[in-house]
C-alpha cells in the first residue's frame, strides 16, 4: 500500500496528513502557523506536524511514498519555490527542496487552490468528473481547473476582468471578478446599501451582528427585506457572468462552489445556476453546478493526491 503526505499552509493553521492512494485521510494533525515567525521557523513546525501525523497513523513510514504542499502565494510548481507570499511574508522560500531534505521522500509544491481542487474532484463534490471547475468565494476568489484528475496549472480567474473600469481590485486592475463576486465583494456591496438606507431592515441586521459580513445580507433577506434582495440579485449576476465566462472556455463537467458564501447553499446556487444558463453560450452543455463538501480537507488531500504519480 502506498501513502501520501499533504501539507495545506493556511495563514492561521497549517494541517498535515497521511492519505492513502483513494484519497482517505489517515491521519492529520494541526499547528498555528505564526505567520509573524521567519520562514525556516515555520518550516521546522511543519515537519514537526508531518512527523506527528505520520506517528499517530500507524502507517509504516517506508510505504510513505512522497509529500506534497499547498501554498497560498505566488508559486513556482516546477522547482518548489514560495516566490512571494506576502500574507505569510515568505520570498523565495525552497520550501520543496528543505521539506525533501527534511523528511527524506520527493516533494512537490502546489498552488493551494489548485490542491484543493483535485482534492474536491478525487474525494468531494467532483468525484469521478473528468474535468471540474472549483472556485472558492472567500476573501478573494480562488480558482483550480482539474482535468482527468491532473491540476491544470496557473488559473488565476479571479483577476479576470469582468467590469471594465469597474471596481478597483486588490491587485491592482478594476473590475475584476475578485472585487465582485469574493465574500469581499459582497460585504462592500451590502455596505453601500446599508449607507443607502441606514434606518432598513439590512441596516438593523448588520448592527445586532455587530458588523457587515458575507451572511449578513442573506439574513435581511430571510426577513423580507426588498433592499437586501436586490443585493443578492445583482451578487449573483455578477458571479454568473464570471461563471459563464469560465463555463464557455473551459466546458467543464461539474462546476464546484466553496468558501464562506456558498454555505447557503440552495439559497445562493437554485437562482445562480438560472442566471449561468441565460448566460453560457447556447449549444454548449451546462455543467452540474453545486456546493464544495470537504472543506478545509479539500487542500490537505489534493496536496497528497498531487504527488501520486512520484
Amino acid at each position: 500500500m502506498s501513502y501520501y503526505i499533504g501539507v495545506d499552509i493556511g495563514g492561521t493553521n497549517l494541517k498535515t496528513g497521511v492519505v492513502d492512494a483513494k484519497g482517505n485521510i489517515i491521519s492529520e494533525a494541526s499547528v498555528p502557523t505564526g505567520a509573524d515567525r521567519p520562514q525556516d521557523v515555520v518550516l521546522q513546525d511543519i515537519v514537526g506536524a508531518v512527523k506527528t501525523s505520520i506517528a499517530s497513523s500507524g502507517v509504516d513510514p517506508k510505504e510513505i511514498k512522497a509529500v506534497g504542499i499547498g501554498s497560498p502565494g505566488a508559486i513556482d510548481t516546477a522547482n518548489g519555490i514560495v516566490i512571494r507570499n506576502y500574507n505569510l511574508g515568505w520570498k523565495d522560500f525552497h520550501i520543496g527542496e528543505k521539506m525533501s531534505e527534511a523528511l527524506g521522500i520527493p516533494a512537490k509544491l502546489e498552488n493551494d487552490a489548485d490542491a484543493a481542487a483535485l482534492g474536491e474532484v478525487v474525494a468531494g463534490s467532483a468525484k469521478g468528473a473528468k474535468s471540474a471547475l472549483i472556485i472558492t468565494l472567500g476573501t478573494g476568489v480562488g480558482s483550480g481547473f482539474v482535468i482527468n484528475e491532473k491540476i491544470f496549472p496557473g488559473c488565476e480567474f479571479g483577476h479576470m476582468v469582468i467590469a471594465y473600469g469597474g471596481r478597483e481590485c486588490t491587485c491592482g486592475r478594476k473590475g475584476c471578478f475578485e472585487a465582485y463576486s469574493s465574500a469581499t465583494g459582497l460585504i462592500n456591496m451590502t455596505k453601500e446599501a446599508i449607507e443607502r438606507n441606514p434606518d432598513g431592515i439590512l441596516a438593523n441586521v448588520a448592527k445586532v451582528e455587530g458588523s457587515v459580513s458575507g451572511r449578513t445580507v442573506f439574513d435581511a433577506s430571510d426577513k423580507g427585506d426588498p433592499e437586501a434582495a436586490k443585493v443578492i440579485d445583482e451578487y449573483l449576476e455578477y458571479l454568473a457572468c464570471g461563471l459563464a465566462n469560465l463555463i464557455n472556455g473551459l466546458q467543464p463537467e461539474v462546476v464546484s462552489i466553496g468558501g464562506g458564501i456558498a454555505k447557503q447553499g440552495e439559497m445562493l446556487l437554485a437562482p445562480l445556476r438560472v442566471k449561468v444558463e441565460r448566460e453560457v453560450f447556447k449549444g454548449i452543455k451546462l455543467p452540474k453546478i453545486v456546493s464544495c463538501t470537504l472543506g478545509y480537507k479539500a487542500g490537505l488531500i489534493g496536496a497528497a493526491m498531487a504527488v501520486r504519480d512520484f
